[in-house]
């Protein structure tokens, strides 16, 4: 006697979305959804590349395809924190290259095409990467540096870690920079480079033992060179004024004598000894370098 075949079965979408009834169930068995359809094997079976797969298939709008959308992100977080914590030790918090890391996830999982047949962690992995990198080099570093700088004082700590132990002494710059193929001077400039990577805060100790802030150690500009440079300048411009009008400037700036006093010693009327001061003083600022 010829049996039938048991017609295929089709799944829709919803069953995979409701939560699976707790149920005992042999291994390999379907499980049995609460509305009593046969869905898909627990989340953690389901791999990422079918997921949304799934969600491509649901119509634009649909409220599963941020559920599944969902699940996927959640299914990959453990990969992107593993990504995240290869870069960790470099100045950065482990919790920041943690979020860049996930948004990156997040921007993987919403442009990833299942119909290319890629698995999704070929796909995601040298974004997450790209996006660690990127975030070392246009946002960690406190100033600019130019990016082969950047990625060669990156790889200077490992290779100094490198040759140390394979010499038993710390490495000469010569012997760092053939290492690394570069010359020593490029060398230096990323060592340099890496020193700036996290500036100090002015409100940080200096040194141990020391009772103050680094801002307090900081020199001001010191306003004797300005008034050394008014001095040269104005010397010859004074020497050039009639003899009348540098004795009226001596008593009243150096002397401290007031306009009366100055016009009783030289016999001229205050008002006189007022319009000279203020010619002079006009002839002087014009004389002047801006």
């Amino acid at each position: 006697m010829t049996t039938l075949a048991e017609p295929a079965l089709t799944i829709p979408a919803a069953a995979i979305l409701e939560p699976a009834t707790p149920a005992t169930r042999h291994p390999g068995q379907r499980t049995t959804t609460a509305s009593g359809r046969r869905g898909e094997p627990d989340d953690a079976q389901v791999s990422t590349e079918r997921l949304l797969h799934q969600r491509d298939c649901l119509p634009a709008g649909h409220p599963g395809r941020g559920r599944l959308r969902a699940r996927a992100i959640e299914q990959n977080l453990p990969l992107a924190n593993r990504l995240a914590r290869r870069y960790a030790g470099r100045g950065e918090l482990v919790d920041d290259l943690a979020q860049v890391a996930a948004l990156a996830l997040i921007k993987s999982v919403d442009s990833y095409d299942p119909g290319r047949d890629v698995p999704f962690a070929a796909y995601a992995v040298p974004t997450i990467l790209g996006a660690l990198k990127r975030h070392f080099r246009d946002t960690a570093w406190a100033i600019r540096v130019p990016r082969p700088i950047q990625e060669l004082a990156q790889d200077v700590p490992a290779a100094t870690g490198r040759l140390s132990h394979e010499h038993r002494r710390t490495p000469t710059p010569t012997e760092l920079a053939d290492h690394l193929d570069v010359s020593v001077d490029q060398l230096r400039a990323a060592v340099g480079a890496w020193h700036v990577y996290r500036l100090t805060s002015l409100n940080a100790p200096p040194a141990k033992g020391i009772d103050a802030d680094r801002i307090d150690l900081i020199g001001g500009t010191d306003p004797g060179y300005a008034h050394v440079d008014d001095y040269l300048t104005l010397r010859p411009l004074v020497a050039a004024l009639p003899a009348r009008q540098q004795r009226i400037l001596v008593m009243r700036f150096y002397d401290h004598m007031t306009q009366t006093q100055i016009a009783d010693e030289i016999g001229l009327s205050q008002m006189h000894v007022s319009r000279l001061l203020k010619r002079t003083l006009a002839q002087l600022r014009t004389a002047m370098p801006a």
